[in-house]
């Protein structure tokens, strides 16, 4: 185990924007079709789902804090050790108020594929296509379902996927990366040591979040980006 200062651990959220070109029709094109996705009445049949992932290092403990007491913050030392990374996957159904939150020990095709057939025959068995919204990381697509299953298995599972991509430096779009925004700064904040005590934190408060129903209400429609984002649109 690695022991580091404290201000070497990078910040989970970048302080710098990916601002998109002018007069870019591919990234409007896709922004106007996540917009429109987001405009669709409830339809649990047809439910919309925004997914995301991250990663989010292990950290423990050199030595153990002190406890808070009256007039007095916990103390912690501002070393630690790394005890590797934890991979996030979170989807979350805006108008539904539901999100659900797998902790793994890596992010790849065949992760993202396991993760996806949990939500289509688990949490969404009842919904005849689930639209998906997600950014076009090169693990998000139904290739990665052929290398995890069989071509029967992984045919049916993507058939009973919508799939919307946010445009590229539009990440902004996701709604599940908002979700992410505030999972990591309401349960991650903190040093978690291990992998299984960050996934029964985050259970919690997945499980939490879930009973009060968080609904998203997204309100940036298509008609406000042709006035506000205009500077995106081409010159015609």
């Amino acid at each position: 185990m690695q022991q580091v200062k404290k201000n070497e651990l990078k910040p989970h959220l970048s302080k710098y924007w990916k601002i998109p070109p002018d007069h870019n029709a591919r990234f409007v094109a896709a922004m106007e079709d996540v917009l429109e996705v987001y405009a669709r009445p409830y339809n649990p049949k047809f439910p919309v789902v925004c997914m995301d992932e991250s990663s989010v290092q292990l950290i423990g403990e050199v030595q153990e804090p002190i406890p808070a007491a009256p007039g007095h913050p916990v103390l912690m030392d501002d070393e630690y050790i790394r005890n590797g990374v934890a991979s996030i996957f979170l989807e979350v159904e805006p108008l539904g108020g539901k999100r659900k939150v797998k902790i793994t020990n890596r992010r790849t095709r065949i992760d993202w594929a396991h993760f996806i057939k949990e939500m289509l025959e688990d949490r969404y068995a009842d919904a005849e296509r689930v639209v998906l919204v997600m950014d076009n990381l090169n693990t998000h697509d139904t290739a990665s379902l052929y290398m995890a299953f069989p071509p029967e298995k992984a045919r049916c599972l993507a058939e009973r996927l919508e799939i919307h991509y946010t445009p590229k430096h539009g990440s902004w779009l996701n709604i599940a990366e908002i979700e992410l925004s505030v999972l990591k700064r309401q349960c991650l904040a903190g040093r978690i040591p291990c992998i299984e005590k960050m996934r029964a934190e985050v259970d919690a408060w997945n499980i939490d979040r879930n009973n009060r129903q968080s609904d998203v209400d997204w309100q940036f429609r298509t008609d406000d980006a042709r006035i506000k984002l205009k500077r995106l649109y081409p010159k015609l």
